[in-house]
């Protein structure tokens, strides 16, 4: 592997480095340490390794990525890259890439749990040095620093980068337990046919399902590409916590995708139940129409403006010409039932 304590030392000598957030340094047991604002980084870690955590927003941070003060500038640079796309990418046994992470949200976005396509962290990774940048607040970097600075040992970079991501995991763990159960409460309102707004609330957990698994995707494709790299002198921690965050991931895709599948088949089990309720109104409103068509015919016609309408010189003509009426209606209810046309049954 090549070694990166001779690449930190032109950033050492810089009293504030450009889109610096913060630098840890930690041990050999893994014990993190922050540097103190305006305390030199120091010239290399004997032990341990050091954690630079950056804003790439910063538009001065491509010079020092040319120099190569953070590693190999090809590689830095396309880990680097404004391209939201997941991936990662090898060069000198040193490993870069963008994966998904967590958005630092408003209290106005706190009901939108999981990662987002802003939510990315970029990172270069060594054996001595973990470079880790953003472009938008995220909730990763910002969690592992805290829980170094409580105490939690990283015995390594891998250790580092797999709680980040670890992270992202576990909230969309969170958040399939929570579309889960709301899933099953759909499910029953829909088996006691009590539906009532399960429409508007299928579609924002299959939309985010679909979104969740996107995610997973990218995420999944990257640890096993690291899984797979072992021909390129990756240190065993890397290869170790490749193969456990890929395990770990392609576990939730699976449930993810029963998540997704199942929302879909409630969506069509909701669409045919509102489909068949449609159905029986429109049975029951045709068979209203049909019984009242006669007597409106009767009515229509004793209501003409012209000689010669029966019943019109009798006392009790009127009284006639309601029983007619509902003798045609009772009429049509006999045939209507002769024909076997009756209230639709079908639930």
């Amino acid at each position: 592997m090549q070694d990166t304590r001779g690449i930190l030392a032109p950033l050492l000598c810089e009293p504030s480095l450009p889109g610096l957030l913060w630098a840890m340094q930690f041990d050999a047991a893994g014990r993190g340490r922050p540097l103190a604002p305006g305390e030199p980084v120091p010239e290399r870690p004997v032990h341990g390794f050091l954690w630079l955590h950056l804003n790439l927003v910063d538009a001065r941070l491509g010079a020092l990525v040319a120099e190569g003060r953070f590693g190999p500038p090809a590689l830095v640079a396309a880990a680097f890259a404004a391209d939201p796309h997941q991936r990662v990418a090898i060069e000198d046994a040193q490993v870069g890439g963008v994966v998904a992470d967590l958005v630092r949200a408003g209290a106005e976005d706190r009901q939108r749990p999981g990662p987002d396509a802003a939510g990315r962290l970029h990172f270069v990774m060594a054996e001595t040095l973990i470079v880790t940048g953003r472009r938008h607040p995220i909730q990763g970097p910002d969690t592992a620093h805290d829980a170094a600075t409580a105490g939690r040992l990283f015995p390594a970079p891998a250790a580092l980068l797999e709680h980040i991501v670890g992270g992202v995991v576990a909230e969309a763990v969170r958040n399939v337990a929570l579309r889960g159960d709301e899933l099953d409460e759909i499910e029953d309102h829909i088996l006691d046919d009590q539906v009532r707004d399960e429409t508007r609330r299928l579609g924002p957990i299959r939309r985010e399902a679909v979104r969740l698994r996107r995610h997973l995707l990218g995420l999944a494709s990257v640890f096993h590409r690291l899984e797979e790299e072992e021909d390129e002198g990756l240190p065993e921690p890397v290869l170790s916590t490749a193969a456990r965050m890929a395990q770990r991931v392609d576990a939730l895709d699976r449930d993810m995708q029963a998540l997704a599948e199942r929302s879909r088949l409630l969506q069509d089990e909701l669409a045919a139940q509102l489909a068949r309720a449609s159905n029986r109104q429109l049975h029951t409103l045709s068979i209203l129409t049909a019984l009242f068509l006669p007597p409106t015919l009767v009515t229509g016609l004793f209501g003409m403006n012209t000689k010669g309408l029966p019943f019109s010189e009798m006392e009790d003509g009127s009284t006639l010409a309601m029983i007619l009426a509902v003798v045609s209606a009772v009429a049509v209810f006999l045939l209507i039932r002769r024909m076997g046309i009756g209230p639709s049954r079908d639930r």
